[in-house]
């Protein structure tokens, strides 16, 4: 007699059960597979294209965060001091990293969530802040706060040494 059959050759209930929630996990886990290589086929195409807050750049980064276009625009650069144009880059740059890092975290969030039909299926656990650092977790309107009083702070900082 196998495990799972009754002497008279049948599927027990129990056996049954298990055999449906197998399927059922086998059915969860392949459509994960497929939504997983449909946004990583989407994320390869992904940009995000940032100007600075002065607007004298902009910056276009790919899906991994790197640089894929930089453009000075209106001719601002040219009365600008090398140290402004690198910080207008820079921040321009910071800003389209953290914005592409939210749009990778946001169109792979649905596979971080537990099965609702499979409870042992918990979801995959992603350290987004090891993976990109912590400032893709925070809140954008707090960073974009703190990022103006430091402005002010350096501008009242330069105006003391003159």
């Amino acid at each position: 007699m196998s495990e799972g059959t009754s002497g008279r050759g049948e599927v027990s209930p129990y056996a049954r059960s298990v055999e449906a929630r197998l399927a059922t996990a086998m059915a969860e886990l392949e459509a994960t597979q497929k939504g997983v290589a449909k946004a990583e086929a989407e994320l390869r195409q992904a940009t995000r294209t940032v100007r600075s807050a002065d607007r004298s750049v902009e910056v276009t980064v790919g899906p991994q965060g790197e640089l894929t276009d930089l453009r000075f625009l209106d001719g601002k650069y040219r009365t600008m001091s090398p140290c402004e144009l690198s910080g207008s880059v820079l921040e321009a740059f910071g800003r389209a990293r953290t914005e592409m890092a939210r749009q990778v975290m946001e169109t792979f969030e649905p596979f971080t969530r537990p099965s609702a039909e499979v409870p042992e299926l918990t979801g995959v656990d992603i350290d987004w802040a090891k993976i990109f650092g912590p400032e893709v977790l925070q809140d954008p309107d707090d960073r974009a706060r703190q990022a103006s009083g430091q402005r002010l702070r350096d501008e009242i900082d330069e105006d003391e040494e003159r």
